[in-house]
């Protein structure tokens, strides 16, 4: 649970550290929307050196980045698994019941391998480079056209904020309640399934106490400060848009065209 880093701030000087949090969201918005675009091995090829050079851009250590997909690498290849046996088309190797193995599985479950790690890449490199303040004004900013049809717009923009400031916090809180299981003699991932079920049970509710706990604090926090939902405020720190986050911009939509030619 430690080696999650989705959510978590990487402190640095870099050129990305710099961009204005707008132009990352929507690049990296741009980014994966052009991972469901691609179709074929030159597309896919030309995105991961997109997205590799955008990690080397980081100046975080690529170990991190790693570090960050091992958690969620048996989810990804239990999809991908499911999308190479259970995927007809030509050249079919395998043929049992509903089990196929084709080169058309194949090469989509690489495909799908491909999408969900450079996902995963690319949400963390914007969640290692932007503080999460800088995320709540830049969604607070993209999200103020709304504002003329009524939808609460600050609202949305501190709630999302606030998820992914603690979603770290209570990564780290599952290890610290897992140890504390360990210590008393729970062991986990032994047994049947349902044996492996009841040792979650000890962890959820302790979880579930301390979020609600965490939530009250926050809102007696955020309630002793004045802080008060639909009501326009004034804003201490103030974002500007820079020639770079336009370059920004203007090299993710030249990225675009080159991956809409590959895939046609």
């Amino acid at each position: 649970m430690n080696k999650l880093i989705l959510g978590r701030y990487f402190p640095g000087e870099s050129w990305l550290h710099q961009l204005d949090a707008r132009a990352k969201m929507i690049s990296v918005l741009l980014l994966i929307a052009m991972l469901f675009i691609a179709d074929n091995w030159m597309a896919y090829l030309f995105l991961w050196m997109i997205t590799l050079f955008i990690m080397h851009l980081s100046q975080v250590p690529f170990r991190t980045y790693v570090r960050g997909v091992k958690p969620m690498i048996w989810l990804i290849l239990f999809t991908v698994i499911l999308q190479v046996l259970f995927t007809s088309g030509s050249n079919v190797y395998i043929a049992w019941g509903p089990i196929t193995i084709s080169e058309y599985g194949l090469i989509n479950g690489i495909f799908i391998f491909s999408r969900f790690v450079l996902i995963v890449f690319l949400s963390t490199v914007l969640t290692l480079t932007t503080k999460p303040i800088d995320l709540t004004d830049g969604i607070n900013k993209l999200l103020s056209p709304l504002r003329f049809i009524k939808v609460p717009v600050d609202d949305i923009s501190i709630m999302l904020s606030i998820s992914l400031r603690f979603i770290p916090n209570l990564l780290d809180e599952t290890q610290k309640v897992m140890d504390a299981q360990k210590a008393r003699g729970t062991e986990f991932g032994q047994g049947s399934l349902f044996q492996q079920m009841k040792t979650l049970v000890p962890i959820f509710l302790p979880l579930f106490v301390s979020s609600l706990n965490r939530a009250e604090d926050m809102a007696n926090m955020m309630d002793v400060k004045g802080y008060r939902s639909g009501i326009k405020r004034s804003a201490f720190r103030r974002i500007y848009w820079q020639k770079q986050d336009t370059w920004c911009l203007c090299s993710v939509c030249f990225i675009g065209v080159i991956t809409v030619l590959l895939s046609g």
